[in-house]
């Protein structure tokens, strides 16, 4: 159970109250404005500087608060050389706020060369929890998430990105993954492809923003739905249901030999390469696949 006791009502003696110098982690909104904590503020007001992933974007959010602060860049271009700058004037007694152009430092955005190097050279690392693009979309995907798994950008290549879905064809737990809107459409085909039609997906577009959407139902349905609007825009989570009684189930009532005759029929694949893919369905081995076949003959 939670604990009820406000932090405000009494000291903590933590590592984000500690005196002396810091890196702390701040996690800024990822569209509306008015999500960010008290304490984020709070920080963002007293630290010596804040570096930026786009010093422009920050500045938007400091200036509707009326923050008026040192910023520097800090993105995956320069956070080589950047990161060491940083760790030196902590070590000198600054103060420094990490934050990313939205959400959490650190989650598919710069962050973890700066935060690994504080670690190592004994600088205190302390996170100040907000706004996250994934778990907003996951609370309200209607999703299980009592097991998940966040993989940040799903690859831009599709063979890689097969191989990757072809891994979680028989996930026991919720998928969840940021892609660009400009590849939505391909990808969606070929999580139809290898994941099957009916497994179950939700599309969270601009989450918290002004033209917020939830999509919600089977791969098949969603595609149609995104083929028939034609350009997508936006920042979009990617959300795929753990297996149940989609394709796997499928396969299993058919039995090895139909569904292997399907795939054959349907893809235009030899035994081997069908074989192997009724095999991932059912969650077996190919060569249990092989016997299960034989016995059928």
């Amino acid at each position: 159970m939670k604990s009820r006791n406000h932090a405000a009502n009494q000291p903590l003696n933590g590592t984000g109250n500690a005196p002396g110098p810091k890196l702390y982690l701040v996690a800024t909104p990822i569209g509306n404005l008015e999500d960010i904590t008290l304490r984020a503020l709070r920080v963002l007001k007293e630290v010596d500087l804040i570096a930026c992933e786009d010093t422009r974007q920050t500045q938007k959010l400091l200036s509707h608060y009326g923050i008026e602060k040192r910023t520097v860049s800090y993105h995956e271009h320069n956070e080589m050389t950047r990161a060491a700058e940083l760790i030196v004037d902590v070590e000198r007694g600054a103060s420094i706020a990490l934050v990313s152009d939205a959400g959490m430092p650190g989650i598919s955005d710069p962050g973890f060369r700066l935060i690994t190097l504080a670690i190592r050279h004994h600088v205190p690392v302390v996170p100040i929890p907000g706004a996250s693009a994934f778990l907003a979309a996951l609370v309200a995907s209607g999703l299980p998430t009592d097991s998940f798994r966040f993989s940040g950008f799903l690859p831009p290549k599709r063979g890689k990105r097969r191989e990757l879905l072809e891994n979680i064809l028989a996930s026991p737990r919720t998928q969840v993954f940021y892609e660009a809107p400009h590849r939505l459409i391909e990808t969606m085909e070929d999580v139809v492809e290898v994941l099957g039609l009916n497994r179950q997906v939700v599309i969270a577009r601009e989450v918290t923003k002004i033209h917020e959407e939830f999509l919600r139902g089977r791969a098949g349905e969603l595609l149609e739905k995104l083929k028939q609007r034609g350009e997508i825009k936006g920042e979009i989570t990617l959300l795929i249901g753990k297996s149940g009684d989609s394709i796997q189930t499928a396969a299993a009532q058919a039995g090895v030999r139909t569904r292997l005759k399907q795939i054959m029929t349907n893809e235009q694949v030899d035994q081997k390469a069908a074989l192997k893919k009724v095999a991932k369905e059912l969650g077996i081995s190919k060569s249990e696949a092989y016997r299960e076949l034989q016995r059928t003959k």
